[in-house]
């Protein structure tokens, strides 16, 4: 039987200091979305009519790209439940907070939130700040469900065997990224010889590259070369020289889109013109490439644009623009996950905010099947999705849907 993780074990297994910062100031404001002229925190909350779910990410700084694509994914969803009727006449309302990118302010933020009363939170976006409030919210049990951040790590501690019990997400892992690009290389692609380039000291980079090339060995090719650069390099040309001098079939690029689109065109000017790899941060990719770096490359990603005409065309009328890039599905699919579990609590007629509450939108969530816009999913034991993987190509430099791998 898996173990469940205390709060002071999660800290101290994924070295975070969050605690300091529940003094500090939270990054962005609270904001109720229920409905226009909903009453206020204090009177929704003895009327008993709403429901209170928190939404958290980095609505600015450095990635907010992805934060608000999260948030305005998680909202709208929220937002058409209200319309829909809310649950079981409830309506919900949402508490939305910026936390900066940063790990203490998401600490800050969620706690924040904790005593507005939520009784679940969509959040929190990238690994660090996730951790951080994963970590704070076991001792609260807040069902917790993060659309995207990838580190294992986030929902399982695989040194102790211990899972999270109050988290869960909505896109895949690292480790998974890193094994499905490698068998698409080798099965799909024909690829036996290949080199790797990334970002050393990020968990996302690191954690897909080790696994690529883990998966890529065990079927039987070979890594001719591995190459990392630090936080801030704008010059690869070293590295991609040495990799255009192993040889390689393919090159994986497990790194996010605004860095893959220097490397690629620093990889084109050096004669580096083999088709490269990556993973689900080239999403957003083909404004930072051409059509010509990008042909016949291939990423993973959970969701592939025209999946959901009603998604993107909601998502259109709601915020005046099309969806940013695959963070926006995940938001949504996340606030569906946690609409699931409030929507069995709610049959169950418990106290919103309650122990027994909360409980049960876990055991809910943990026990469902999720019918996603990213597909339909169940958690396996460690609660991540269980479910299939775009995989995209470029064509005329714009990414396309190859198949379901």
């Amino acid at each position: 039987m898996k173990k469940m993780i205390t709060r002071r074990n999660f800290l101290a297994a994924a070295g975070v200091v969050a605690a300091a910062g529940v003094l500090t100031a939270c990054g962005g404001s609270s904001s109720s979305a229920a409905a226009s002229g909903a009453a206020s925190t204090a009177g929704a909350a003895a009327s008993g009519d709403t429901i209170k779910v928190g939404v958290l990410g980095p609505l600015t700084g450095d990635v907010s790209v992805y934060g608000q694509a999260v948030v305005n994914g998680a909202t709208l969803r929220l937002k058409q439940a209200n319309e829909e009727g809310g649950i079981n006449g409830k309506q919900i309302e949402i508490i939305s907070m910026d936390e900066q990118g940063d790990p203490t302010q998401a600490v800050t933020c969620f706690t924040k939130m904790c005593d507005q009363g939520i009784t679940a939170l969509v959040g929190d976006v990238t690994t660090a700040p996730t951790l951080a409030v994963a970590a704070e919210s076991a001792d609260y049990n807040m069902p917790m469900v993060t659309a995207s951040a990838t580190a294992e790590s986030v929902t399982y501690d695989a040194e102790t065997d211990t899972v999270n019990g109050n988290v869960f997400r909505t896109t895949f892992t690292d480790p998974f990224q890193g094994v499905k690009m490698a068998d698409y290389a080798c099965q799909k692609l024909g690829y036996t010889k290949a080199a790797v380039i990334f970002k050393k000291g990020a968990d996302y980079n690191e954690g897909l590259a080790e696994n690529f090339v883990k998966e890529f060995e065990a079927q039987g090719g070979t890594i001719v070369d591995q190459e990392s650069y630090s936080d801030g390099d704008v010059d690869f040309k070293t590295q991609l020289t040495s990799i255009l001098g192993k040889g390689p079939e393919t090159v994986f690029c497990p790194n996010y889109y605004q860095e893959v689109g220097q490397i690629l065109a620093q990889a084109e000017s050096i004669g580096l013109t083999v088709p490269f790899l990556g993973g689900d941060g080239w999403d957003g990719l083909e404004g930072y490439a051409t059509a010509e770096q990008l042909k016949d490359s291939y990423f993973c990603a959970n969701y592939a644009k025209g999946a959901s005409a009603d998604f993107e065309s909601a998502y259109k009328a709601e915020y005046g623009e099309d969806y940013p890039n695959g963070f926006a599905p995940l938001g949504y699919d996340a606030a569906t996950t946690v609409l699931y579990g409030i929507q069995a609590a709610e049959d169950a007629g418990l106290e919103a905010g309650s122990d027994e509450y909360k409980q049960a939108v876990i055991d809910a969530i943990a026990g469902g099947t999720i019918e996603g816009l990213t597909g339909t999913f169940t958690f396996d034991e460690h609660h991540d999705p269980v479910k299939s993987t775009a995989i995209l190509t470029y064509i005329d430099g714009k990414p396309e849907l190859k198949e379901m791998f």
